[in-house]
């Protein structure tokens, strides 16, 4: 095969991901690793005729392209590795990532390419750039300085080693948390056991057990399939099976992360504190709105405050409702609750107090009719059109595909891959693919993955509210990539500060709770019918349940990352006695759950936010909350002007969508809510405010 026949080695909008072999994968980073660092050499050295003289073109905008086709491709085959992983691809993946990662190191502690920058940064046409390329150019030197760039050669080197090393054990621990996942499955062939569970949730068993070719009711690790059975299978010893197969993945055998857990953990002190810095939390939020991990944390401890006594108030309440129902039916309570007990007990106590099942709004959220409610919520809200398209290529048959438009403007394209395999790891995510300029006639490519709920039989996927909130969560993310009018790529769509990026998916969630937008979608998949009053009423009443609980599980793994990166990391790097991860990372999260946690408790072994790559959500698991902060205050103004006001979503996408990380995010946000950001609004929101309390 010629390079050029090589799929990986030009970037184009219709991906051929059918063609993509495991075997080109080599030979393309290769030889986009060469064109890369030929555009490198030639930035340095200027190219000729330019009369030695920087200018924005060779310099500030060659830099800009500088890796693109390489970056291009790594995404691609990244994304196919979590998408339809083989043992194949995964060994490409893992042969060409330290290539990758020593090529992206050098790029930021170059000497020549600092040099050409700061040179730039001195001529005339560098004080007269629009504000945007100004903040590239600020953006930039300061990139090459937490980077290394002004580190001596042998500390260069260390942190190019420990780049490498990073991407290579996070990328292992990643595959251990999906192989863990996939490996286990738990049949159950007497229908007796299945007591309490719905029928939504027997049906997706039942076909999951024939597509295995075995007998009864197959379940799985897997999001749709484990949390119906931990939140209403009255089995009491095969919920603790699940729960603590769940809660101990990758920490044993040959695939036991905890070793991996501290070596990532001292990599990272290791590099921050040979930039300078006193943690990797300060190194990472520098440029995000937060800056230092003290003011994170410090974020994280008002909130704690202000939702313990609820949160002790919600424990004790579930702790006498579940004793008191044992005693009514003449059952022994278990001596204390346990973490497989929580989920199930919760359901019990919510039907109880609102007579609020979950499932009952199931058949009015059947997938299509979710996604044309959200497209058309869309379009009112920013005059933008959503439909299908055939003209893009897929890797598997169930992914859909879309474009976006306004008026004959096409504003990007975009896959939807919605339901689980085996060959795909779990949770939900976004990605962008190409970022384009649509005001130049470029669109931009993005996709959007889930697990959701799948169809079963002739009926449809019928999703529960919280996979619609994912759904839109998700789109909002899309849409931040989609509807950006950046003109440097490396500052549009999601390239924000990671404590900011939350926000245009957050905000979305929001309307999966108004009447008003509900009546676009939740129908009935039968009747066609909308939520009924009685129903939707007691959905609203039943919202805040245990809200002080949910929010005390956020802030439980933010004030974990927290103290990992800030506490824990520091002595593993100084050689200092420690206990072990584990021990560490339980007693830092008991604080913050309902049920005591069991001495084999293992959920940081499968916490990917934070481990499955060499940065990710890593000291700043915080940017949920912080963002939901953003969320909860900028809807206040979409319900004061009506949820479905054109004028706030315009405003909203000129300000917030469209200029991607133009212009600093607080100014942005204080331009679009005229001032800055009240915390008041999300502890209303979560029934935890002044009144709650009362």
């Amino acid at each position: 095969m010629t390079s050029e026949a090589n799929p990986l080695v030009r970037e184009r909008f219709d991906i051929v991901f059918a063609e993509i072999e495991a075997t080109q994968v080599e030979p393309a980073i290769d030889q986009l690793l060469a064109e890369a660092e030929a555009e490198l050499q030639a930035i340095v050295a200027l190219p000729p005729g330019a009369g030695a003289t920087r200018t924005k073109a060779n310099t500030l905008d060659a830099f800009e392209e500088l890796g693109r086709g390489l970056e291009w491709a790594m995404g691609i085959v990244g994304h196919l590795e979590s998408v339809a992983t083989t043992p194949e691809l995964r060994a490409a993946y893992e042969l060409v990532q330290p290539k990758v990662s020593v090529f992206s190191s050098r790029v930021y502690q170059h000497p020549g390419l600092y040099a050409a920058l700061r040179e730039f940064a001195e001529t005339a046409e560098a004080r007269e750039l629009d504000p945007t390329h100004a903040r590239l150019l600020t953006k930039l030197l300061d990139a090459f300085r937490r980077n290394g760039a002004e580190l001596d050669d042998a500390n260069k080197q260390r942190v190019a080693d420990i780049d490498v090393e990073l991407a290579q054990i996070t990328t292992k621990f990643s595959q251990h948390v999906l192989d863990a996942t996939n490996d286990y499955e738990l049949i159950i062939t007497d229908e007796a056991k299945l007591a309490g569970l719905p029928e939504s949730a027997r049906a997706a068993a039942r076909v999951a057990a024939e597509a295995k070719g075995v007998d009864g009711w197959r379940f799985t690790l897997h999001a749709p399939s484990m949390i119906p059975l931990l939140t209403y299978l009255d089995d009491r010893e095969i919920r603790r099976e699940v729960w603590l197969a769940y809660a101990t993945r990758a920490s044993s055998g040959e695939r036991d992360n905890r070793g991996l857990i501290e070596q990532i953990l001292r990599l990272r002190a290791d590099k921050a504190a040979v930039l300078g810095y006193e943690s990797f939390a300060d190194l990472v939020l520098e440029d995000r709105m937060a800056k230092r991990g003290a003011t994170a944390r410090a974020f994280i401890n008002d909130l704690r405050q202000r939702t313990e006594p609820f949160f002790a108030r919600e424990t004790a309440e579930l702790i006498e409702f579940r004793a008191a129902t044992l005693r009514e039916r003449g059952e022994p309570a278990p001596a204390e609750l346990a973490g497989w007990d929580v989920s199930y007990w919760a359901e019990q106590q919510r039907r109880a107090l609102y007579d609020f099942d979950e499932e009952q709004l199931r058949p009015y959220f059947g997938l299509e009719a979710v996604l044309d409610g959200m497209f058309e919520l869309v379009h009112r809200l920013y005059g933008i059109r959503v439909e299908p398209t055939d003209a893009l290529p897929t890797w598997h048959p169930d992914v859909r595909t879309y474009r976006v438009c306004e008026g004959e403007r096409e504003l990007g394209s975009f896959f939807a891959d919605l339901h689980p395999r085996e060959d795909k790891r779990g949770g939900a995510w976004m990605n962008h693919l190409i970022t384009g300029l649509p005001s130049e006639g470029r669109p931009h490519l993005g996709l959007i993955c889930a697990n959701l709920s799948e169809p079963l039989g002739d009926k449809p996927a019928l999703l529960t509210h919280r996979e619609v909130e994912t759904v839109f969560h998700e789109f909002g993310h899309l849409l931040h990539h989609l509807l950006s009018e950046v003109e440097v790529r490396s500052l549009a769509g999601t390239n924000v500060a990671w404590d900011f990026v939350e926000l245009p998916s957050q905000i979305m969630e929001n309307w999966c709770w108004e009447r008003a937008s509900l009546d676009l979608f939740a129908r009935h998949h039968e009747t066609g019918a909308p939520i009924p009053d009685e129903l939707f009423d007691k959905m609203i009443r039943a919202r805040n349940f245990r809200s002080a609980s949910a929010m005390m599980r956020q802030l439980g793994f933010a004030s974990l990352d927290l103290a990992l990166h800030l506490d824990f990391a520091p002595r593993l790097l100084a050689g200092d006695e420690h206990e072990p991860v584990l021990a560490y990372a339980n007693a830092q999260l008991q604080p913050f759950s309902v049920a005591p946690l069991p001495e084999n408790y293992a959920m940081i072994c499968g916490f990917t936010h934070l481990f499955a790559s060499s940065v990710a959500y890593a000291s700043g698991y915080y940017s949920y909350k912080w963002a939901e902060v953003l969320d909860a205050d900028a809807f206040a103004q979409f319900k004061d002007a009506g949820v479905f006001s054109r004028e706030v979503g315009q405003r909203f996408r000129e300000l917030i969508l469209a200029r991607g990380d133009s212009r600093d995010p607080a100014e942005l946000y204080r331009e679009f809510r005229g001032r800055d950001p009240d915390l008041d609004a999300l502890l209303e929101r979560s029934g935890l405010g002044e009144r709650g309390a009362a």
